[in-house]
């Protein structure tokens, strides 16, 4: 989905119904994408070889789960995670918005 070029993109009225979970492209900037997140459950331990990703929550709250700890995000909050670091996601409660920053190009590799 490429979005128009000055074009105003509403998140909330995006997401506001959406009640599983869900993760799609909003903007594309230079060479990265920002994506839009909808959290219902948790998503697999996995890394990234070729990207960094950054995370900031609009609703609710994420646990990022690390080998060594757990990162709790609240709105307004964001976290970065280098690539090659193992990680999973999983939303605090029922359901969490959240933006995700990292290259078009990103690869995913599941952990098992």
């Amino acid at each position: 989905m490429e979005t128009p070029v000055l074009t105003v993109i509403d998140i909330l009225q995006q997401t506001k119904d959406i009640t599983t979970y869900s993760n799609f492209p909003l903007a594309f900037v230079n060479d990265h994408v920002v994506r839009v997140g909808i959290m219902t459950e948790s998503f697999y331990w996995h890394l990234h070889p070729n990207s960094d990703e950054s995370f900031l929550v609009m609703e609710g709250s994420i646990f990022i789960d690390l080998d060594d700890k757990t990162i709790e995000l609240f709105p307004g909050q964001l976290f970065t995670i280098p690539k090659n670091v193992k990680h999973r996601t999983r939303p605090n409660g029922g359901r969490s918005v959240n933006l995700t920053f990292e290259s078009k190009d990103m690869e995913t590799v599941r952990m098992e």
